[in-house]
Parts: structure tokens; C-alpha cells; sequence
């Protein structure tokens, strides 16, 4: 019987450099595959040349047994292959129904547009999803990021999909609202269509995945059942090598208290929020969407203008970013795309960015300790490029996030904010920050941890604060803290009894 989908040592090369180096990857009818491996790995050169983004330079791709050559996107849309990507393709100052029929719009005689029409299937397409509370006239401004999620899965089976590729669909959705899409993912599966799920969540792969397959620097690794593998074992598949201690032991914090914040408001955002920060602690921040989080991450580095109450650094006031760099704040924002990167500049110039008015006092830039500063966080943060030319655009998710956490450790910070810092990062990349975050706190840096995953901060931290509705909810120490009292705290609830 074939394949839904095969292809067969596929390989693929970038001016010389081999990125694939022959893999052999096969979805079925009604399968949910699981394409696992680090940053790096080749998952997204893999789908792209699924998707008809680029051509392979050698290999060959079977449909139900019929082997095709995949043009461009259109082509692979034609032929039923459909690819959902982690940052969402909508217009959101457009429809739902606009957004999913966007260039082949419904339509009847003379050209004119079938409104109607265009409205009735997509109702029809979103509830195959599961969402009857949405009208086809919601603008996407409107729809919340678990329903944007969703509204990209129905626009994709809109086309009638047969082939689903599905990369990292959780990485911005609470615990509900994965729960939600997995189950959706087993109800496709159910119906017979093949799904390429990428994820970086090991716990989900074990929930919905038929089978994993394993890419490990451009080489096809294997592919197991799922009842027949661990994470444990699957984490070796992926790093080549085991790793049984994730969270490295926490030192001590010191007494000295480097950060207060007093009584923060921001406008209808934050609502009279007060903490303080040690040196060399980490203290995480936790909350569901929606509770205030990104705002006070912005709010500390001065991005958010406050309304009422303080926040002292050091016995500085900060205000301003302005402010916040030159007292020795750091933020590592939560989208690095849209804030944390200039995308089409270089590896080079972004590791470089806010360190440029330091380095060039004098109006000169000396270019060997440039290369030497861009040297020594590509080596630390073991940073995946070709060379430091490269745009950084086209590095993989998680050598992205690391180049971002480069940049601001060159400017010697002595409080770190990182927000969401392992967001689509690999499990071997997250050890390495998990180390990089102990090393900071042993000089004695403080970091502020804001982060979905309960685990990381159950790691990491030492303690967590709670926000619910931009208030603060609860504050627990490392030995007080469990995942149910932080979810009870998320969701307004209280702790529950020790």
C-alpha cells in the first residue's frame, strides 16, 4: 500500500553548505507524525520543500504512490498539501471570511464576488474546527491568538487538504486552549488526513502522535511508534546524547535587594503590582493570557508608561529604556520577530546592536573587537550559522531567540528580563540557557523569568509571582510552589492547601 506522503532521500544544499543530508520521512492516511529535533536540525528546510518553498537538489516526493514535482506553494496547495506556520498568515484588519479566501474568492456572473456564498462556507469550515461563536464578518484585530490558531487550521482545510504539516500550532496557547487544538488534531486524524506535527513539547508528542521522526543536524535519525519510545528516549534520538538533569541546582540569592516596584499601574493593564528582586535570584512570573505579564516586562524596561507607583533599580528611577540600559537592564522580549531582531540585518549587526554607541565613543568602529564580541557569543550560545553574514532572518527559531539573548548579555546587564525565553526552543538549546541562567546568577545577575511553562519555572525560579487580570494573585517560594497553586493563582482562585 503507499504513502499518503513519502519522500525519499531528499537532500538539500545552500551555496555549498548541505543542510539535508537524505532523509527519508512518510506520512499515512489518518497518521499524525511527529517531526522531532533540535534548532537546526532541518525540520523547516524539510517543510519548506513539502510546501514548495524550495526545490531539493536531490531526492524525490511521492504522492499516494505517484511521484510529483512540487513548483511553489500554489502547486502544493493544488496538491493538498497544506502548511500552518508558527507566526500566523492573516490580515488582521480583514475579515475571517476574507482571510480565508484571500485570492480565490467565491464568485458568480460577471466576476462579481459571491458574498453569500464566501459567507456560508466559511461557517461551514469553522465549525469543522470547532468555533460556531465567531461570525465570517469578524475582523482577525478581533479573534483572540487560540482562535487565530484556529482560524488558519480551517482556512488550510478549506482547500481540502489531504496533508497537514503543523509547525510548533501550541507554542502561544495556554493549557486549555492546547488541549482544545489537540483534540481537534485527533478529530483530522480520525478523518483520515495525515498531519505533520513539529513540536519542541514532548508531552504532547506522547498525547496525539502515531509515530516520531528524528532529524539530528541534516541527517535522518529514525523513526519509531510512539508505544515504543519515551521522552527520555526521544531526547536522546534528538541531541545524541542523554540528558537527565534539564534544571541545574539553584544557588543562593544574595540579601542586597537591586530591583522594588511599588504599587504599578499601567492604565487598564496593571493594577497596583509591588515585588522586589534579590541579586543573583530568579524570580518567575507566571499568569495565563491576558494577565499582564508582556505588559510588566514592558513596564520594567520602560516601554509602558506607568500611571501610578515606582520602580527603583539600583536607587534609580527608571522610566525610559533609555534609563533601563544605562542602569543595567536587559529585556529579551517575547517576539523576537517583531521586536527582539531587524530581520533582514545580519547575524553580526544584530548580536551588535545595542552595544554600537559604546563600542564607537570615539566615532570609529573598531572592527576587530567587533568581530571578536560576535566571536564569543556564537561560541558561548553555540549559535548555528554558516557564517555571521548571515541574515538572521533565516536562522532557525531557537538560534534566533539565542542571538536575541547574545545581544543584550554583551552590554554586561545586572537584571535580565527574559520573557518567554525558551518559547519553540529544543530541549538541548534549553538546557543550555537553563546554564547559561545559573552562570549569570553565580556573578551575581539577577533575572526576572516570565514563562508558560510551569516546569521552568518550577526549575528555575526562587521564587514565582502570580498575576491574575493584571493584579498580582499570589507569591509562592521554590518550596511552596506546585503547578496546581500556580494554576490556581493564574486563575484567580487562590492557592490550594498545602
Amino acid at each position: 500500500m503507499s504513502h499518503l506522503l513519502a519522500l525519499k532521500n531528499i537532500k538539500k544544499s545552500f551555496s555549498g553548505v548541505k543542510v539535508l543530508k537524505g532523509i527519508d520521512l512518510e506520512v499515512d492516511k489518518g497518521e499524525i507524525v511527529a517531526l522531532l529535533g533540535e534548532n537546526g536540525a532541518g525540520k523547516s528546510t524539510l517543510m519548506k520543500i513539502i510546501a514548495g518553498v524550495f526545490s531539493p537538489t536531490e531526492g524525490e516526493i511521492y504522492l499516494k504512490g505517484e511521484k510529483v514535482t512540487i513548483l511553489n506553494p500554489k502547486h502544493s496547495q493544488e496538491l493538498k498539501i497544506s502548511i500552518i506556520h508558527q507566526e500566523f498568515n492573516l490580515i488582521t484588519d480583514m475579515t475571517i471570511a476574507e482571510n480565508i479566501y484571500l485570492g480565490r474568492e467565491k464568485k458568480k456572473f460577471a466576476g462579481i464576488i459571491d458574498w453569500k456564498k464566501m459567507r456560508e462556507d466559511t461557517v461551514a469550515v469553522l465549525e469543522r474546527v470547532g468555533i460556531k461563536h465567531l461570525s465570517p464578518n469578524t475582523l482577525i484585530s478581533e479573534c483572540s491568538v487560540a482562535e487565530r490558531q484556529l482560524i488558519e487550521i480551517a482556512k488550510a482545510l478549506s482547500f481540502d487538504s489531504e496533508v497537514l504539516i503543523m509547525d510548533e500550532p501550541t507554542a502561544t496557547l495556554n493549557a486549555k486552549e492546547t488541549d482544545t487544538l489537540l483534540g481537534l488534531m485527533t478529530s483530522l486524524r480520525n478523518e483520515g488526513i495525515g498531519i505533520i506535527f513539529i513540536t519542541h513539547r514532548l508531552d504532547e508528542v506522547m498525547r496525539v502522535a502515531d509515530r516520531i521522526a528524528v532529524l539530528r543536524d541534516g541527517n535522518f535519525i529514525g523513526s519509531e511508534k510512539i508505544v515504543d519510545v519515551t521522552e527520555d528516549k526521544m531526547v536522546s534520538m534528538m541531541v545524541g546524547r542523554d540528558i537527565t538533569d534539564l534544571f541545574p541546582d539553584r544557588i543562593i540569592p544574595q540579601e542586597e535587594i537591586l530591583m522594588t516596584v511599588d504599587n504599578l499601574s499601567v492604565s487598564d493593564k496593571l493594577h497596583n503590582v509591588s515585588f522586589s528582586v534579590a541579586k543573583g535570584e530568579v524570580l518567575g512570573v507566571a499568569g495565563l493570557l491576558g494577565s499582564g505579564k508582556t505588559t510588566l516586562s514592558k513596564a520594567l524596561f520602560g516601554l509602558e508608561k506607568r500611571q501610578t507607583g515606582s520602580i527603583t533599580f539600583l536607587d534609580q528611577s527608571i522610566g525610559t529604556p533609555k534609563q533601563a540600559i544605562d542602569s543595567g537592564i536587559a529585556l529579551v522580549t517575547d517576539d523576537r520577530k517583531g521586536e527582539g531582531l531587524v530581520l533582514n540585518l545580519s547575524v553580526y549587526e544584530n548580536l551588535l546592536l545595542p552595544f554600537y554607541r559604546k563600542i564607537g565613543k570615539t566615532g570609529v568602529l573598531n572592527k576587530s573587537k567587533m568581530d571578536t564580541i560576535v566571536s564569543k557569543w556564537i561560541d558561548a550560545l553555540k549559535i548555528k550559522v554558516h557564517h555571521p553574514s548571515v541574515e538572521v532572518g533565516t536562522l532557525s527559531g531557537g538560534n534566533q531567540q539565542k542571538v536575541v539573548l547574545g545581544k543584550w548579555l554583551q552590554t554586561n546587564p545586572k537584571l535580565l528580563i527574559l520573557n518567554e525565553p525558551t518559547r519553540g526552543i529544543d530541549i538541548g538549546a534549553k538546557t543550555e540557557i537553563y546554564k547559561i541562567i545559573k552562570d549569570l546568577t553565580e556573578e551575581g545577575i539577577s533575572i526576572i523569568l516570565i514563562s508558560s511553562e510551569m516546569p521552568e519555572l518550577l526549575g528555575m525560579a526562587h521564587r514565582t509571582i502570580v498575576l491574575h487580570e493584571g493584579e498580582l494573585s499570589g507569591e509562592l517560594t521554590a518550596e511552596e510552589a506546585t503547578q496546581e497553586k500556580i494554576f490556581n493563582y493564574a486563575t484567580g482562585g487562590g492557592a490550594v492547601a498545602k
